[in-house]
């Protein structure tokens, strides 16, 4: 397994710990205990990352917005109760088709 799906593996883990948790402790109990904020910290997240990414700020400062851009990822599912493993097979049923033949496939 490489390392970044280890660490990936044991914040799901974490986030998935935090669900009833105590949300005056805990911001990951907050954002579970309210599906909206945290969607809506995805969206600032993503944003962030996008203009990290296109302003071509440092390799650290990409990195840095991916890692929160992941965490609220996480949360956000774990929110849903939608696991790592449904998203891989969401990605394993994609492989090997063109991405522009699997995006043209979806309804509009």
């Amino acid at each position: 397994m490489s390392h970044f799906a280890e660490v990936l593996a044991r914040l799901a883990a974490t986030i998935e710990s935090r669900k009833g948790g105590d949300a005056s402790t805990s911001y990951t109990a907050q954002l579970l205990a309210d599906p909206a904020r945290a969607a809506k910290k995805l969206g600032e997240e993503a944003v962030e990352t996008v203009i990290a990414a296109a302003t071509q700020q440092s390799t650290d400062s990409l990195a840095a917005e991916s890692a929160d851009l992941i965490y609220h990822w996480l949360v956000v599912l774990a929110a849903a109760g939608v696991s790592l493993d449904e998203v891989a097979a969401k990605l394993e049923a994609r492989e090997g088709t063109s991405g522009l033949v699997e995006k043209a496939s979806r309804s509009t």
